[in-house]
């Protein structure tokens, strides 16, 4: 005797070797026996053999229509025999009677099952539904066999065009159009970055990676909506000329100087903070914009502005303008450049010139203003002004030894970025000229001046601390922002509240509004503040802040490792010397390109070396190379940058930074970390990374 039975989900057929109860002993055709309970027998036949039973059962399963059945099988529960009878008009034979049950089983969108060989027909109009989802998928799946044939050949489906960015940012991954790329990357073995940029889904490697910025932080563009630009506020003009030095590139002017010779001898010296403040309004239209920006974003040749352009023209500092402005006065003693006294105003200030680096920095040099060489404009201003910032860095490099801080450091060296028509300029700019440091200094100065003035009328603002914390020294050294006073070791004051950019930061824009209320209101502005005493919208604003600073800063710095991979690429460079910072981590020297080496031989920091370009990948901004020659001796470096931190191990980077305490550098910080590795206000250098020097 032979059965024809069900084990866990599949039919088999055998001839029985014994039988125990309601157990039988059954041999399988390859020879394996197995116990097979009676509960799970469906048939009992003595011919044909079990294989041969099998086979007739699949043709006969396969032969049987669908449709005729289930108007034969009508709606009520069945046992598959007894359909038999029906479908074929007599007893059905083992083979027939097998093959039926294979093609009920195999057909759930039919019948339904309902119990060991037992059917029943599925609803009409679920059975409807059923097929056309059937259909329905089988027509996605021609469509989808037709998109990753086009992506083969290296054609783009219409249909992908619309959606190339969210396939590879944010992918549907159960649509076709998903399943299609996925399908076709896994053929053609290549990622999905690099086969929509080899069909024309995505113009370029550049595109890529700011196509991904802005589908993250911009997911509704980058246009500002129109809105009303408040009106420039009526001020009392000031007495003075200012002038502002900026980068060649820079467009939102936020700062500028002005220097006059008192009748007593002594040297008054105005800082002006451009002053959107004064039109908008905490809530308006044009802060809330601001708040969801948070800042400005740069990157090399072009920049997302945190305020729209228009309110910008307003209230940039442009040369021949009387610009409305939050206006910080020194009166100095010019014998020791000590200061004497310190006023703030919100005033109207001309602006007689925008200086720009690229047109001084060969003049204003150390030499030359120790000589009195050369003619540029402010000559008389900027020598004068560069004997108040000597004395500023001076007396912060005194109070930074007070707090058990190394003295900064000064050899690093910046690079300045231009890109005009996809070519790219990478300029190398030695820390620490005449300009940058007296850009800094004030900078500072004014920074830590309006801290110590919020901090003075109970207003509270937003400020950078460093050291005091808890834990290890580099969590003690860790920069925070805070919403009072507190010291800033590294770059040794007592206070430092971010306020002189404020059309670029929405930090600055805060403490404009708090200092404007200390101006207006003394003693009585924590009552009429715009932001008072523990307003958690404060705190907010600092969370906020803070990450998007980081995502702005982390884009920026992937935006410059592409165009030093553009570089190499112009340059057709191949063999280059680069500088080893730590371990198995270089830098180039020519440009600010950090380069792995794993399995590097050990060389100490500031080694110079000589590298041999394999190859690198503008798509995932890697590098490969091989170490060529040693060329140097070792050369003392500062401390390593944020941008070469992010190459080093975790446990390297709090080790680096704890060394001397300094905090790692933000790009759009760069003039005042042009004197100071810890903090700094972007007065104009747009796309700056630092590095150390060689």
């Amino acid at each position: 005797m032979n059965l024809f039975f069900e084990e866990s989900g599949d039919f088999k057929a055998g001839a029985v070797l014994s039988q125990q109860g309601e157990a039988y002993q059954v041999e399988m055709q390859s020879g394996k026996r197995t116990k097979v309970k009676a509960k799970d027998v469906l048939l009992q036949f003595t011919s044909p053999a079990p294989a041969e039973l099998l086979a007739d059962a699949r043709q006969v399963a396969e032969e049987i229509e669908l449709d005729f059945l289930w108007e034969v099988a009508g709606q009520e529960e069945f046992a598959f025999a007894d359909l038999g009878t029906e479908y074929f008009g007599r007893a059905p034979r083992p083979a027939e009677a097998a093959g039926l049950l294979l093609r009920l089983h195999n057909s759930p969108i039919y019948f339904y099952k309902k119990g060991k060989g037992r059917y029943k027909a599925a609803p009409e109009a679920s059975l409807k539904a059923a097929l056309a989802g059937v259909e329905k998928k089988r027509q996605q799946a021609l469509i989808q066999a037709q998109y990753v044939a086009e992506l083969k050949e290296h054609r783009l489906p219409e249909a992908l065009r619309p959606m190339a960015l969210q396939l590879l940012f944010k992918p549907d991954k159960n649509g076709i159009e998903y399943k299609a790329l996925e399908s076709a990357c896994n053929e053609l073995q290549t990622t999905p970055q690099n086969l929509l940029l080899a069909v024309g889904a995505i113009a370029s490697p550049h595109q890529l990676h700011l196509s991904r910025f802005l589908f993250d932080q911009f997911p509704k563009g980058v246009g500002f909506p129109i809105v009303a630009i408040p009106p420039t506020p009526k001020l009392p003009v000031a007495g003075v000329q200012a002038f502002s030095i900026d980068d060649v590139t820079t467009t939102e002017i936020d700062d500028a100087f002005s220097v006059v010779r008192l009748a007593d001898g002594n040297v008054r010296v105005g800082i002006h903070i451009a002053a959107p403040a004064l039109g908008i309004q905490r809530g308006d239209a044009i802060d809330n914009m601001a708040k969801q920006r948070m800042s400005t974003v740069y990157m090399p040749g072009d920049k997302i502005t945190m305020l729209p352009d228009a309110l910008v023209e307003s209230f940039t500092l442009a040369e021949g303008k009387t610009c409305p402005a939050v206006s910080l006065y020194a009166t100095l003693n010019p014998e020791d450049w000590s200061v004497i006294s310190t006023e703030t105003k919100a005033e109207a200030v001309p602006i007689a010139n925008n200086l720009r680096h690229n047109d001084l920095d060969e003049l204003v040099t150390e030499e030359n203003l120790a000589s009195n060489a050369g003619d540029y404009p402010r000559k008389e201003e900027i020598a004068l002004l560069w004997q108040w910032a000597l004395v500023l860095e001076k007396g912060r490099m005194a109070k930074r030894e007070g707090f058990g801080l190394k003295p900064e450091q000064n050899n690093r060296v910046d690079f300045n970025f231009y890109v005009e028509d996809d070519v790219v300029s990478i300029v190398r700019r030695k820390r620490g000229a005449p300009l940058d440091k007296i850009v800094a200094e004030l900078m500072i100065f004014a920074n830590s001046s309006w801290g110590k003035l919020m901090h003075e009328h109970g207003v509270p603002g937003i400020y950078r601390a460093q050291g005091g914390g808890s834990g290890g020294w580099a969590a003690k050294m860790q920069v925070r922002m805070v919403t009072h006073a507190a010291p800033h070791q590294g770059l040794g004051v007592d206070q430092y509240a971010w306020s002189t950019s404020p059309l670029r930061r929405y930090t600055d824009l805060v403490n404009q509004w708090q200092i404007l209320s200390c101006v207006e209101h003394g003693v009585t502005a924590p009552l009429v503040a715009t932001f008072k005493p523990r307003d958690a919208d404060l705190f907010a604003i600092v969370s906020g802040f803070d990450a998007a600073y980081s995502a702005y800063g982390d884009f920026q710095s992937n935006m410059e490792r592409y165009w030093c991979l553009r570089w190499l690429k112009q340059h057709e460079a191949r063999q280059v010397e680069a500088v080893v910072l730590k371990d198995e981590v270089l830098r180039l020297v020519e440009i600010p390109l950090i380069v792995r080496l794993p399995g590097m031989q050990q060389l100490a920091r500031g080694t110079h070396v000589k590298l041999d370009l394999l190859r690198w990948n503008e798509v995932d901004l890697t590098v490969e190379a091989r170490l060529l020659e040693v060329t140097s001796a070792t050369e003392t470096l500062d401390e390593p940058t944020e941008e070469e931190l992010r190459e080093e191990l975790e446990a390297a980077q709090e080790e680096a930074i704890a060394e001397d305490g300094q905090e790692p550098i933000s790009a759009d910080e760069s003039d005042e970390t042009n004197i100071s590795a810890a903090e700094g206000e972007d007065a104009g250098t747009d796309a700056i990374v630092a590095a150390p020097a060689e």
